[in-house]
């Protein structure tokens, strides 16, 4: 193991700080850390090349990526969680009057079908507001990074030489998930969407994982410990950076600071609890919505997901 350097690429964020400036360290390798801007492009490069040994991945992602017999496994690490509430946008004048308005009308998707805020988002519009999934026409922008996944029917690209934001915009397009767009004549489906979130939050446990860590699965084989290691190595740098939040210790906040200070308030707890026993249900909720929305024919375990060395472990 001596000399050992493990290609590694995730986000600069408060809990990964400490890994990436090297106050926190594993013991029985290195992280050679690379940068790649944006990070979408490293999730596709992973999974269809194998391209570093350690990679920060789409939840949603991994879990099509494992059905298709991509060769890497996944650590309970979950960096980076959202609400997606407020990812669902319409058009003014498309008569939406209600989420369940959706249904038969065609709304856009940011990049793949298969995109974690998606998935979530479509969840929360099946499960809050009983939206029929598969009576909507979902039109994509993007192609998935999954390249052997094949959506369901009632999912179309988009049209050659057709924007999505401007789509909304004029009309084209009902709604859509995951994108940016600033036109009066657009809107958030879903008002007060944060406070949604944290409603949701409160009353039924709802905290979506979005992003979690991945191994390539020769590194595993060659060198088992490196599960439980980057594991604790990913969960020490996490509990720095609670404790300064906790303190109030974070010089110039950003929002996703601001929505960890929020969630500890609700809970009482780690905003970003890792380990499969804290997050069991939200994996389970994750991986119902990529069944019911045929991203993955059949359920899967959950503990089958992540590294045997890393099931019993609580970061």
């Amino acid at each position: 193991m001596a000399g050992l350097k493990l290609k590694t690429v995730t986000r600069t964020q408060g809990n990964n700080q400490a890994l990436k400036d090297g106050t926190v360290r594993a013991r029985t390798f290195d992280f050679a850390f690379e940068e790649v801007n944006p990070l979408i492009a490293a999730f596709r490069r992973m999974v269809r090349g194998l391209e570093f040994d350690i990679c920060e991945m789409a939840a949603t992602t991994y879990i099509c990526a494992r059905a298709h017999g991509v060769r890497f496994t996944a650590l309970p690490v979950f960096l980076v969680r959202a609400f997606h509430h407020g990812a669902i946008l319409v058009n003014r004048n498309a008569g939406i009057a209600s989420p369940r308005d959706l249904e038969g009308r065609r709304v856009g998707v940011n990049r793949g079908y298969t995109v974690t805020t998606g998935v979530w988002a479509r969840g929360v519009l099946a499960t809050e507001y009983g939206v029929d999934l598969s009576k909507v026409t979902w039109v994509l922008s993007g192609d998935e990074h999954v390249a052997r996944y094949r959506p369901p029917a009632n999912v179309v690209p988009i049209e050659e030489g057709k924007d999505m934001a401007r789509m909304l915009a004029d009309g084209e397009l009902a709604a859509a998930v995951g994108v940016e767009v600033d036109h009066d004549g657009v809107a958030p489906l879903i008002a007060d969407a944060a406070e949604a979130g944290l409603w949701s939050l409160e009353t039924r446990g709802h905290y979506p994982i979005n992003h979690l860590v991945v191994v390539r699965d020769e590194v595993l084989a060659a060198h088992p410990e490196v599960a439980a290691d980057a594991f604790e190595a990913f969960a020490a740098a996490k509990r720095s950076y609670v404790e300064r939040l906790k303190a109030g210790a974070i010089e110039s906040p950003t929002a996703v600071d601001r929505m960890h200070r929020k969630v500890m308030e609700i809970t009482g707890a780690d905003p970003l609890p890792y380990g499969i026993g804290p997050n069991r249900d939200v994996l389970e909720e994750l991986i119902g919505h990529a069944v019911s929305q045929k991203i993955i024919s059949a359920p899967v375990s959950v503990d089958g997901l992540f590294a045997p060395e890393t099931r019993e472990l609580v970061g």
